[in-house]
């Protein structure tokens, strides 16, 4: 068996499929790691959305902020955009049972160790990787992730998930330590977990920069990574920065995002071996 962690999709099914065909994924023995925003601006969302799910147990799924905004446009707070190609996905038949299923996709999934020399899965207790959308708060230890992801899971699983997607919009706080209710800490961390990118350096959340670093000209600010301190012993996995296209300045990060629906490519990592493989996109939008 092997495990497989694949970049934001957003839609982009046919290079999907493509890229699991190069390695021969097989649900019954294979498990696919995906790192959010498997929706929006690709042409075919919803066979995406009803393929990850047909893997049942074999797909271990992220919400990205396009997921979440999804959610938020089914459930009638938000209108969807044009340019995000819901329409079909919007009018299926199973489309709310999809947005039920999606709903209870967690933000924080634990990469279980393998054996390199047998492709087989050690003890998952003992594991130190993680994926999320887009990366871990640098004003979190590990264990504030697990229990703020867990919180934010609770609450979109539950029957109040319309109020709760309601209350996830806005930029306030963007401080950890100024989230002191309920609302704030849920809304402080859908932003850590599926829309950061930078940081202010003393952590706190920065919103407007998308450029990768070394395009960055605002010296008050630093990828999220260059101010962490759990990611020195954890190794993480996230998407959502295609500006990365892959690259880091950190030994312990694995950026997937490559920006496949920007005309670049799917990019897949096996985790065993740390081998790359990659899609060209069929169409640019």
């Amino acid at each position: 068996m092997a495990i497989y962690l694949v970049g934001d999709i957003q839609g982009c099914f046919n290079e999907l499929t493509a890229l699991l065909s190069q390695v021969n994924f097989d649900k019954k023995n294979d498990t696919l790691f995906l790192a959010g925003d498997l929706v929006a601006r690709g042409p075919d969302s919803l066979s995406t959305l009803r393929f990850v799910k047909s893997l049942g147990e074999s797909a271990k799924v992220v919400l990205g902020n396009h997921d979440l905004h999804l959610l938020a446009v089914h459930a009638g707070i938000k209108k969807a955009k044009a340019s995000d190609k819901l329409s079909a996905l919007l009018a299926a038949p199973d489309v709310d049972e999809l947005m039920n299923w999606l709903a209870k996709q967690p933000l924080l999934q634990k990469i279980p160790d393998i054996d390199s020399s047998s492709t087989a899965i050690t003890n998952i207790n003992d594991s130190s990787a993680y994926m999320s959308h887009a990366g871990i708060s640098p004003q979190w230890q590990l264990e504030d992730a697990i229990t703020q992801a867990k919180f934010v899971q609770t609450k979109l699983s539950s029957n109040d998930r319309k109020t709760w997607l309601a209350l996830m919009y806005g930029e306030d706080p963007n401080h950890w330590y100024q989230a002191n209710t309920d609302i704030e800490k849920f809304r402080y961390s859908i932003n850590a977990f599926t829309r950061m990118r930078y940081c202010f350096r003393d952590g706190s959340l920065e919103f407007n920069e998308k450029d990768s670093p070394e395009h960055n000209t605002i010296p008050s600010i630093k990828p999220w990574y260059e101010l962490s301190q759990t990611i020195n012993n954890t190794l993480w996995v996230f998407g959502h920065w295609a500006s990365l296209m892959g690259k880091s300045s950190h030994a312990n990060i694995y950026p997937l995002d490559t920006g496949c629906v920007w005309g670049n490519q799917l990019t897949m990592l096996r985790w065993h071996d740390k081998k790359y493989f990659s899609q060209n996109a069929e169409l640019s939008v």
